[in-house]
């Protein structure tokens, strides 16, 4: 009994809000069996009351059996939501609230054979989706089944094999082409399926993310090199330009550089015609005699000044 105390207090117990009796029945079912209060909510016995002077045996053993009918009491107290618990709070034994409960929301045979088929036709309709993964469609299939076994009724898991199978996307066809060739179908395992799928899908996306990253790569150097090539373009354009520049003012304004013709009276393209010194009226300005420019006027100096008509020397 000690056990069964110390184990009461160290584990949860499961908590019936009034949906999905059938699952909450069976794992109250265990959880008092491994308290050893099972028997109390099951038979419910009755404590014979204590013979004239009784022994310290027959003392402790009377103990014991009120205790655990008290505990069995107070657990299914503790395992109902707030609102169930007011409909059950004038029960008086542990096997009064069980079968209050049982009778409340277990139903009857019809009722339960309503939800097995409301369950049966929702499990026909699953569909996996190439967005979902294996292991989601399968939990999914799986949770319905429990539900249907908790009802009474046996949904094995060759059945779950079947509809796995038939209600796979095409990108899982070589998968299932490849056990057909290797073992019976109708033999396999529903663990041994299930690892074979994941075991694709897991290949599958190892090579798309292989492959996202070898283009995200090739995007990153293909960016990387279109920014470079424009740099240098860049920087030739500007050296381009500042030559054009400097030639345009060397020999006259840019614009012109760029469409320069050649000098009607030498023919030379490294000046403009109105400065060549083979213009006929070419007056050098240093000088100011005609017949040349004043790039390659002799004298060194202009005159300082100019002398007046009349002045005195």
């Amino acid at each position: 009994m000690e056990t069964g105390s110390s184990g009461f207090s160290a584990m949860a117990s499961p908590v019936f809000t009034g949906e999905n009796y059938q699952a909450w029945a069976v794992k109250m079912t265990a959880f008092l069996e491994g308290h050893d209060l099972w028997e109390v909510v099951d038979d419910d016995y009755e404590v014979a009351p204590l013979p004239d002077n009784p022994t310290l045996n027959q003392i402790k053993y009377h103990k014991e059996r009120i205790t655990r009918k008290a505990k069995a009491k107070s657990c299914m107290y503790t395992v109902v939501s707030p609102t169930i618990f007011t409909r059950i709070m004038r029960c008086d034994s542990a096997k009064a609230i069980w079968d209050f409960l049982k009778d409340e929301y277990e139903g009857d045979e019809k009722i339960r054979g309503m939800k097995v088929l409301n369950l049966l036709r929702e499990f026909e309709r699953q569909q996996m989706k190439d967005s979902k993964s294996v292991k989601e469609y399968s939990d999914r299939l799986v949770a319905i089944a429990k539900k249907i076994r908790v009802l009474g009724t046996d949904l094995k898991d060759e059945r779950l094999v079947q509809k796995i199978l038939v209600s796979l996307p095409e990108k899982f066809e070589a998968t299932i082409t490849s056990l057909e060739n290797t073992i019976d179908l109708a033999d396999i395992k529903l663990a041994e399926l299930l690892n074979a799928l994941q075991a694709q899908e897991h290949r599958r996306l190892m090579r798309r993310e292989e492959f996202v990253k070898g283009a995200l790569q090739a995007r990153v150097k293909s960016n990387d090199g279109g920014k470079w090539k424009k740099w240098i373009q860049s920087r030739e354009n500007a050296g381009d330009s500042k030559f054009v520049a400097k030639e345009g003012n060397y020999g006259g304004s840019s614009k012109w550089k760029m469409n320069k013709k050649p000098c009607q009276y030498c023919g030379g393209t490294n000046h403009q015609f109105f400065r060549c010194w083979r213009k006929p009226d070419a007056r050098c300005r240093r000088c100011h005699e005609l017949g040349h420019m004043e790039a390659i006027c002799k004298k060194t100096k202009l005159p300082t000044s100019r002398k007046s008509p009349g002045s005195s020397e």
